[in-house]
Parts: structure tokens; sequence; C-alpha cells
């Protein structure tokens, strides 16, 4: 018993010997670098996590929507006292519902759609990945149901669904769009929006069920500071937890668990040296940096608008493009695939200097047969910066789009958009967008672009410097 006891303590000794040699294998270079690839990853799903934990699961955030598998319509056009979210979009009613599919399928209805009513729900998940569109450009405007499933899910699927759609975790977001035609057009987006419906699988099939709404996942409470130290080590392994590693970034997960990256694992900062989480903390800030950087270089400039492409899309399309993804979700969360919605964006003018309403009145010229090509619509929309938000303005207009209401053409079939911060008078007013009294940015949004605006990306035509008379 006593030499068995010897070398129980031996291999004790030798265990910890080996732990402590691996810890002391990690060199701060190294640990910076597994940092900095590691942030660059996690940062889309910390920003969406952001989000998750705001809308369906802290009450008291201010942004609150509705818990889990709860479906909430949101009939009011965002505005400057939206800023949760940076560059918010003011084209359409918006819808939502967080899902959580850990426990059965869930599934969402939609009606007819009539009237060329453009709508799209845009299926999110955890990574950020589109995994897949229900909606005019996709689905159709017929009704139809659609039930999706997550991971871990083998049953049958039941007559008159659609389609079903895997998730690769047990999270994923809905993130509806409803077409506003106008201030008169209101209650008819309002009457179509009544009408999505999301249930579980039981209760689709008639079975007889209490309402049970989930708990909150076992991730911790989203914490500004923390998601931007070491510890979003610790979130980033509660997020995979809910998940599998996919295949392709097995390798990926081996190096990023010499930082204490895996799965499901409690992140413990004691368990390192203060050397080793001070180069974690130097990683962070470099993915930072690298992300903030190459947000301004996504895509390519064609008249001083940016043209991005290739920045959101399913796992396929962004197969290894962490740097892209990351920059992505820095620039604007949640992005359409291309062929969904088209982003040209601008803060530049024709003079290649800074968007400035506090200096110049601008010009936006559209030849008759260069307006943007949509199948739904098109819009352009004021951002002021740095805070990529909308701004309080005289007429509470925040875009011009192709469904503004009395924008004028000029007899040869082009446009004139004014961009100013002073009213342009009555003649000028309905093709006024105003503009922010300091720097601003310009984006366009082309919805379901016709494949010509894509192959090659249609270019807007450049912002003009305007005197005012």
């Amino acid at each position: 018993m006593k030499k068995i006891l010897q070398l129980s303590v031996l291999g004790l000794l030798l265990f910890a010997t080996a732990c402590s040699q691996k810890q002391k294998e990690l060199t701060p270079a190294e640990a910076r670098q597994i940092a900095k690839e590691a942030y660059i990853y996690a940062y889309p799903m910390l920003e969406h996590y952001k989000m998750m934990f705001a809308m369906a699961m802290y009450p008291e955030s201010g942004a609150y929507m509705a818990p889990f598998n709860v479906l909430t319509n949101n009939s009011e056009l965002n505005g400057p006292k939206d800023t949760i979210i940076v560059r918010p979009n003011n084209d359409t009613f918006y819808s939502a519902v967080w899902l959580d599919l850990s426990a059965q399928p869930q599934i969402l209805s939609v009606p007819a759609i009539t009237g060329g009513r453009y709508y799209s729900f845009q299926i999110i998940d955890m990574y950020t990945h589109n995994i897949d569109y229900i909606g005019s450009r996709k689905t159709g405007s017929k009704a139809g149901a659609y039930m999706f499933a997550g991971p871990n899910w083998e049953g049958e699927t039941p007559d008159g669904i659609n389609k079903v759609i895997r998730s690769e975790g047990n999270y994923l977001l809905a993130l509806g769009r409803t077409q506003v035609f106008g201030p008169d057009d209101i209650e008819n987006a309002q009457a179509v929006m009544s009408h999505y419906t999301i249930q579980s699988l039981n209760a689709y099939l008639g079975m007889v069920e209490t309402t049970v709404i989930p708990e909150n996942p076992a991730i911790p409470p989203y914490n500004p500071a923390h998601i931007k130290d070491e510890h979003f080590i610790g979130y980033l392994n509660a997020l995979m937890a809910t998940g599998q590693i996919h295949p392709s970034e097995q390798v990926l997960f081996k190096r990023f668990a010499r930082i204490g990256i895996q799965p499901g694992k409690a992140f413990h900062a004691d368990d390192y040296s203060p050397e080793i989480i001070e180069a974690i903390r130097q990683g962070i800030e470099a993915g930072r940096k690298a992300f903030t950087e190459e947000s301004a270089k996504l895509g390519v400039r064609k008249n001083g608008w940016q043209q991005i492409a290739g920045v959101f899309g399913t796992r396929k399309a962004m197969k290894e493009k962490y740097l892209t993804r990351a920059a992505a979700a820095y620039f604007g969360l949640w992005g359409n695939d291309l062929e969904e919605a088209f982003y040209p964006e601008t803060s530049l003018d024709a003079d290649n200097e800074e968007l400035n309403g506090s200096n110049h009145a601008y010009i936006l010229h559209f030849d008759a047969d260069e307006l943007p090509p949509a199948k739904a619509f098109w819009s352009l929309t004021m951002y002021k910066l740095p805070e990529q938000l909308l701004i309080e303005n005289e007429i509470n207009r925040y875009i011009i789009s192709s469904a503004t209401k009395g924008l004028k053409y000029n007899d040869d079939g082009s446009l004139d958009i004014y961009i100013q911060t002073k009213h342009p008078g009555a003649d000028k007013v309905n093709n006024w967008l105003p503009a922010h009294d300091g720097p601003f940015s310009l984006q366009t949004r082309i919805y379901w672009p016709e494949p010509s605006a894509l192959e090659p990306l249609y270019a807007m035509p450049a912002v003009e410097k305007y005197m005012l008379h």
C-alpha cells in the first residue's frame, strides 16, 4: 500500500510538473499572437451576443424585446433615438425572434405578401453567418411555414412545412424586414406583420403544450469591459458550447486552446502569469486595430463610394475570412448577402474630400440610365460620424428612397438629391436629404439588386459640392 501511495504521489508530481512545463512553453509572444487571432475570430460572436443579451436575456437593458421563441414586431421606423446598433435601417419595419432550438424545433409562418411589397427574414447564427433567407427573393410571396432545427434534432418533418433550416448551434436570430411605402402605408405594413407567427413543433402538431419560456443559456451576463480584456475567452468558451466546433476549425481551436479557449471551459485568469495576461491584452488590442483598419478597406472605392461585396454570407462563403467577418461586424452588424441587398457607402465627395455638412452643401445626380438597379427598392441614408447614427432634422427625414413620396425626377428622367443642412426651398424639399452639421457618411441600400448590379458591381455617381443660391 505504501508503495502504491508513493507511486500515486509521484504520478501527481509528474503531472503537475508536466502542466507547469506546458505553461512555461507558452511564451508572451505566442500568447499575444494567439489572442490576436482568437479575438478577431470571436469579435462578431461577441457583438452578436451583446444584442442577444440585450434583446432576449436582460429585460432591464433598454433594448429588450421578448424572451426566446417569442416573435416581436417593431412598427416604428428607426430614428436618432435608436443608438444600440450602428447604421440602423430606416426603410423597413423590423421583426425579430431569437430562437432557442435546444428543446425542439421552432416554426415560422408567413402570409402571402401582395402589392409588390418586399419582405425578408434573414436567418443569422451565432457566428453571424447568414445561413438562409425566407422572403421575396428566396422563397417568393406565397404563404409558407419554415422549420428551424438544431444540431441534435432527428425527428420527421411534418406535413405543411415548406423547408427545414438546420442550424449548427441551438441559437439563431430570425431578423425580418417589411417594406413600408410611406407614412400612409404604415397600417398596411402592420397588417402584414400581424400574420407572422412563431410556434414550437409540438404546438404546430396540435399537441397540448404549456408555454415554457426557455432559461437563459449558460453564458456570462454581457459586460462591456470584460468583452475587451482577457475575459473574452470565457465568453467565447460559453458561446462555443451552444454548438460544436466545425470540422474545418478543429485545428484552429487546438491552437486557441493554448490560452484557455475550449468550448464549455471556465476561464480563470489566475491560471496564467501576469506576463501572459498582459500579452493576451496586447493581442486583443492588436486584433481590434486590425479589424478596425480593415473595416475602412472593405471592398473597393469607385467615385468615392466603398463598394462592399463578399463580407456577409454563409459559412461556405465566409470560410476562413475571419478578419473580413470581424471588420464587417464592426462596420455594421448583420449585413445581408450581396444577392439580398447591396450597400455602397461613402464619406468622400468627388474631390476626395470628407463630407461635412458644416462646410458644404452637396448634390447627388443620377442620369436616367444610372439609377440604382433594384428589383425591390433603393434608399440613401444619412449618418453622423463618428457615431454612425441617424441625426435629428427639421423634417424628420433620414432617408431618400425610390419609395419617397413626391420624389421629383427631371424631364429627362434623371434625378437630383440635395444633401445639405439648410432647407433648400419649396421647389427642392421633396428631394432633400438633411445633412449632419459636421462629418457624415452616406449609405445606399439596394434591396434585391438586379443581377446587372452585381457583375460588375454597380457604381454610384460621385457626390458633388453644390453652390447654394
